[in-house]
């Protein structure tokens, strides 16, 4: 794949954002459009037909929308989906929507449905397209289709969790990107009620996509998941979810901070910036769990997090849909174990419960 042009194929309802995108990924001399569609029925017989390595596509269209244009080309053979997105609450839920359904990924479109300017989004779109490209989609096709609601008993209400002192409980720091939100739903709600830890998760994200995150995995956990506020305490028994558009850090009284401070590998939050502050005031507390994702983000915070007497957990290679970030640990000899995504959170309970 890099040594050919990657070729997509481009879904949208409007003519004007289906010749915005062609365009867009046409300037990259890798990239080659190999047809468009209209809908989400004709994307099913383009995709037949074409063979494209990636599909942009967008949710809101005639006779299919995103999720059943999805399950349909599934139905064929998995091809790696990037979403074209609204940035608004909506279409946040929407996105998670696609994701659930096996989307490898997604870019927020500019302004929402009206601008057809890319500019600004143009070289991430390169990115997660060439990524897209990378991507195992037989992986995110099995999370679609098997049991993701699986986990932990829940009690009718959730558990009061173990009793800890203040300040030694162990916290889990999850570090994940491309695929995330969909191995996530195999993690979290799998987590017993009752875990005497604090969980943090760091999504690459926007902020309306974070908060949707949470939400969706409040609703099938037996811990509480919400979006991480400036000034919370960690408490054992919450998963707090980093906010997109924020790294997510810590005061000197170990209250969660946020920041504007500039992206690292691209991405706010980044798990390294978290990690690296949780490393100076949590230390040996910390187990990170590095899950699939392009890029190396993670590494050098789980560097400093074994550096401090922490634990670090990374996902294996075949349940990856994109095997970077969990490999960029592996490579650096860090991983204390390498486990499958059906695993981690036994594994997670194990090594920090």
């Amino acid at each position: 794949m890099s040594d050919s042009k990657v070729r997509v194929l481009v879904v949208d309802d409007s003519a004007f954002m289906r010749i915005a995108v062609k365009r867009t990924l046409e300037s990259h001399p890798k990239i080659e459009v190999v047809g468009q569609a209209k809908d989400g029925a004709e994307a099913v017989q383009k995709v037949k037909e074409l063979r494209p390595d990636v599909v942009t596509m967008d949710f809101n269209m005639p006779r299919m929308n995103g999720v059943e244009a999805i399950r349909a080309i599934f139905a064929d053979e998995p091809v790696p989906i990037l979403m074209l997105s609204a940035h608004t609450q909506e279409g946040a839920q929407e996105t998670l929507d696609a994701l659930a359904a096996g989307a490898v990924d997604f870019i927020p479109k500019p302004d929402g449905e009206v601008s057809t300017d890319l500019s600004g989004v143009k070289e991430e779109l390169f990115r997660k397209i060439r990524a897209a490209s990378r991507s195992k989609p037989a992986v995110a096709k099995a999370l679609a289709s098997g049991p993701t609601r699986e986990r932990a008993p829940a009690p009718t209400q959730r558990a009061t969790p173990r009793p800890s002192a203040r300040g030694d409980f162990p916290v889990v720091v999850i570090a994940v990107s491309t695929g995330g939100p969909a191995a996530l739903e195999r993690v979290v709600p799998r987590l017993p009620a009752d875990f005497p830890g604090a969980v943090l998760v760091v999504q690459h994200m926007p902020k309306a996509f974070t908060r949707a995150l949470a939400k969706r995995l409040d609703g099938i956990s037996g811990l509480e998941v919400r979006e991480a506020v400036a000034g919370d305490a960690l408490e054992p028994g919450t998963v707090y979810v980093a906010p997109g558009d924020r790294h997510l850090v810590f005061d000197a009284a170990g209250r969660i901070k946020l920041t504007e401070t500039p992206p690292v590998h691209g991405c706010r939050p980044s798990a390294d910036v978290t990690l690296q502050a949780a490393a100076r005031g949590l230390g040996k507390r910390i187990t990170v769990v590095v899950m699939t994702g392009m890029g190396k983000d993670g590494a050098l915070g789980s560097q400093a997090i074994k550096a401090a007497g922490g634990k670090v957990l990374a996902q294996d290679q075949a349940s990856s849909v994109v095997y970077g970030m969990p490999k960029a640990v592996v490579d650096l000899g860090l991983a204390d174990a390498v486990v499958p995504l059906e695993g981690l959170a036994a594994k997670i309970v194990e090594t920090a419960g």
